[in-house]
């Protein structure tokens, strides 16, 4: 064979493909420029089929590591997140209460269960109308432990802290209550007022309770605050029932 028809294979290496390519030596030099134009378009399309290989095969790697890290949807994300509740939140409560009145004010109870439109109303009160009231000041005078005028209507509400319970100690509280109804014949402004009573009922729940002798809208917000604001209750398991 001769020089002129020996043939010459170059080792060539394209995206980590080894390709031999054919050139003759002993063509013509048209023959060459046109064999090395057709190569050369070879070539450059074996480079872009590597690339678009190389990004295909890239592609779902990035996908699966977002969705491995990342385990909200975008249907999830878009969603507002859900306050977690209060661990022990049961469907009873007891809303201690503050509303105006002609002088300072008055203390009193919500309590039932959140599923029921009915509630019951509890709260140490004069009987009668001004005379009581002023008569309490300097002595006992008889009272009253249900509704009162206002107790009901959002409009005179100044201040509210309810906290939640669990059927079991809803029973004990609600029980302990009306004993409380039942035992409180007198009122007093000084001693027996309508701050005291529910502080009692505060008590039996095991919240901590203020000094009764403060206006009912700031008494009701100093229970919250010296609970820090804890929306559940728990009774001991040795709480005396009535």
């Amino acid at each position: 064979m001769t020089t002129a028809n020996r043939i010459v294979r170059r080792p060539l290496f394209i995206a980590g493909v080894f390709i031999l390519a054919a050139i003759g030596n002993g063509s013509g030099h048209a023959q060459q420029e046109t064999q090395h134009a057709a190569l050369q378009t070879d070539l450059q399309g074996l480079q872009d089929n590597a690339k678009r290989s190389q990004v295909q095969v890239r592609k779902p790697r990035v996908a699966t590591a977002v969705a491995a890290t990342d385990p909200a949807t975008p249907e999830e994300s878009a969603k507002p997140a859900k306050r977690p509740q209060s661990a022990g939140r049961g469907p009873y409560y007891v809303d201690f209460r503050a509303r105006t009145a002609a002088s300072y004010g008055h203390a009193f109870v919500w309590f039932g269960k959140t599923s029921e439109k009915k509630v019951d109303v509890a709260g140490l009160h004069p009987a009668g109308d001004e005379v009581p009231y002023v008569l309490g000041h300097l002595m006992w005078v008889p009272s009253e432990t249900g509704a009162s005028y206002g107790d009901l209507d959002p409009q005179y509400l100044t201040a509210n802290y309810r906290v939640y319970l669990n059927e079991a100690d809803a029973q004990k509280v609600f029980a302990y209550i009306r004993h409380l109804q039942k035992t409180s014949p007198l009122w007093n402004a000084q001693t027996t007022n309508c701050t005291a009573f529910i502080g009692r009922i505060a008590t039996y729940m095991g919240l901590k309770a203020p000094f009764h002798l403060q206006r009912p809208e700031n008494y009701i917000n100093e229970l919250r605050a010296i609970n820090g604001g804890r929306q559940t209750a728990q009774l001991a398991p040795d709480a005396e029932r009535y």
